[in-house]
């Protein structure tokens, strides 16, 4: 079984999948990669499943040496990477030779970006899934983030991953496909993005100067977010001007947007609670989430609405495109 080992851990780097659906009802929130839609792609141009385990890595990135030949990709942040001094290119295949040793710095631009290796990292399933959940400290590796001497194993690659290599295969401790993902497939990361939401099961809690100004003002990222929730601050006082009424706890969703009595908001990411007592004012559409899991610390976010049917409509437009990259990236090893 191939391995990595790791030489420098990074910021904090872990192992992530798609999450561990079905538990929220015993207390434990499906939590897996920050930006799904980045290890989704970076899974599929591997040869791998969309969920296999991958790494997630924030801001500053590992050192790690691969002690066999392996098929990398990385997704996500635009990340410093590169192998021996030649530049490991993002968004598509890349054959990494015996002993070669990826160096993932700092992020250029975004804050998470993902590395998948072909057969996926083999550590054991907690509950279904394989990702790491900090919160409770359980799955991926030890539950924890990765440290310097950590080994990972990887898992038996799938036969087109195998086709592939063949044809990058070489001296070299480096080679990357001719081809990428292209840019319409890449979320459209940005500092400042316009993220579209639906209204909230308790919008009609706040007052109509609340409402207006949770859709017309740009929100600040605070420096306390996390894998939990992006903390958000509102340009002068926050969005409550009057205390609101107590609601009872009930389940929240990725992409909640909870308003706690200080009105600084609050949008729920991967590794959540599963219920909470704040008002929620409004829904992130889906498709939309991953441009929230690269904001970083004092970038900014403004909100638009959307129906229900439009947030619908997005989301089945995406995973329709998402067939079509499938359909690609197949025909690349026949």
């Amino acid at each position: 079984m191939s391995r990595i080992h790791v030489l420098k851990p990074g910021l904090m780097t872990t192992v992530q999948d798609l999450g561990r659906p079905g538990w929220q009802r015993y207390g434990v929130s499906p939590g897996g990669a920050a930006d799904a839609w980045a290890l989704r792609l970076a899974n599929l141009l591997t040869g791998n499943s969309e969920g296999a385990a991958a790494l997630e890595i924030t801001a500053s990135g590992p050192i790690l040496r691969f002690a066999e030949p392996t098929l990398v990709a990385i997704s996500g942040a635009d990340f410093e990477a590169s192998v021996d001094g030649g530049r490991v290119p993002a968004w598509r295949p890349v054959w990494l030779g015996t002993g070669a040793e990826l160096a993932i710095g700092a992020a250029r631009t975004g804050f998470r970006c993902y590395l998948a290796v072909a057969g996926g990292l083999a550590v054991p399933r907690v509950l279904g899934g394989r990702g790491t959940h900090l919160a409770a400290g359980f799955g991926g590796f030890d539950g924890r983030a990765l440290r310097s001497g950590d080994v990972l194993k990887i898992g038996p690659p799938t036969a087109w991953a195998k086709r592939f290599t063949l044809t990058l295969a070489g001296t070299e401790s480096l080679a990357a496909a001719r081809w990428e993902v292209g840019v319409a497939v890449r979320p459209r990361y940005t500092t400042s993005p316009v993220v579209r939401v639906v209204r909230g099961p308790q919008w009609e809690l706040f007052n109509p100067e609340a409402q207006q100004r949770f859709l017309g003002e740009r929100f600040t990222v605070d420096a306390r977010s996390d894998r939990m929730g992006l903390r958000l601050n509102a340009a002068g006082r926050g969005l409550l001007g009057e205390p609101l009424r107590d609601i009872v706890s009930e389940g929240v969703a990725a992409g909640s947007v909870q308003v706690p009595p200080d009105g600084q908001p609050i949008v729920l990411l991967a590794e959540r609670q599963t219920v909470g007592g704040y008002p929620k004012i409004a829904t992130v559409a889906s498709v939309d989430l991953p441009l929230l899991a690269q904001l970083r610390a004092g970038d900014t976010v403004a909100f638009a609405e959307i129906s229900v049917a439009e947030a619908q409509e997005l989301w089945l437009a995406r995973e329709q495109f998402l067939a079509t990259v499938k359909q690609g990236i197949a025909l690349h090893a026949t």
